[in-house]
């Protein structure tokens, strides 16, 4: 449903986005991760048509959004990051508007209107003027437009953004609910978010995208030696740590008032956890806990786009 190809957009001596290429198929909840200044909004605008790439091409639906922007845009829904609305108009107002704007017919706009009230969490202040509202039901104001005409794309921009944890939560069950049916590009820097609702993740720096795919696939392909966390009843003595360092190397350690200590150890290459077990018995340590780690998206981001920040 989104075609990505070659992208590429310079703003006087900044490329801000090199030759961008991927897809996102229908059905799938698709998230766009980068630092600031790394390219994300300027590929979402290109991909609604606010600006032009320089170079490449993107279709929306198979609708290229030079050549066929009209039919490409009828596919498509876009929430800006901060959600333009016309305050001084009530919420029931502003739909009416947009669904004016997107040519809908009465019967059309009846539908849509209570299909989202409902979607959207709408209903209680139908009536209300949008200035009046709080952040995050402006925000659900501004899902609600990108949805009104029922495209089969949905584009996102920090969605979240600003957004009280409970209203996070809100705009998560939505978008999780919208991924059922829709496909859905979003771009987040939360990244707990993003792999808790993402199929897929494209990590974004410098203007190209430097990984892709699931959280776990990026991290196990970017993995090159295992943590595990380790718990133990006692504290290890010098010649005991001695040892240990032999097995991996220890990159967090903690000790308890009771006596007990807890550490992070990254394995050296070809050693395993059931190495930690044989370590503490050799040296008289009660073990309670040898636990792998998965490395999380924030791990891996913080490596990834550690050099790339403008």
């Amino acid at each position: 449903m989104i075609e990505a190809r070659e992208l590429t957009r310079r703003y006087d001596s900044v490329l801000a986005v090199d030759r961008v290429s991927f897809d996102v198929h229908p059905g799938q909840i698709v998230g766009l991760l980068g630092p600031n200044g790394a390219g994300k909004t300027t590929i979402l605008r290109i991909l609604t048509g606010y600006h032009y790439p320089q170079h490449g091409s993107a279709r929306i639906g198979g609708h290229d959004v030079v050549t066929d922007p009209v039919a490409a845009k009828r596919r498509l829904g876009y929430l800006p990051e901060n959600a333009p609305a016309y305050g001084m108009l009530t919420v029931d107002e502003y739909l009416g508007f947009i669904g004016a704007a997107r040519s809908l017919s009465r019967a059309e706009h009846r539908a849509a209107v209570e299909r989202l009230a409902g979607l959207c969490g709408l209903e209680s202040v139908w009536r209300r003027p949008i200035s009046e509202l709080s952040k995050g039901l402006r925000q659900r104001v501004g899902l609600a437009q990108a949805l009104l005409h029922d495209p089969d794309v949905v584009i996102l921009d920090e969605p979240t953004s600003g957004l009280d944890p409970n209203q996070i939560r809100e705009v998560r069950r939505i978008v999780e609910e919208l991924g059922r049916t829709k496909t859905v590009l979003l771009s987040t820097h939360i990244l707990s978010e993003a792999e808790a609702v993402c199929d897929r993740v494209l990590i974004l720096d410098a203007g190209r995208i430097v990984a892709s795919g699931t959280a776990a696939q990026i991290a196990s392909a970017l993995r090159t030696r295992a943590i595990v966390a380790v718990s133990l009843a006692s504290r290890p003595g010098p010649r005991a740590r001695h040892e240990l360092d032999r097995i991996g190397e220890t990159v967090e350690e903690r000790d308890e008032p009771d006596g007990s200590a807890r550490l992070r150890l990254m394995l050296n290459e070809g050693r395993e956890a059931e190495d930690v077990f044989d370590w503490a018995v050799a040296h008289g340590l009660r073990l309670r806990a040898v636990v792998p780690e998965r490395e999380s998206l924030e791990d891996v981001f913080a490596r990834l786009t550690a050099g790339g920040q403008r």
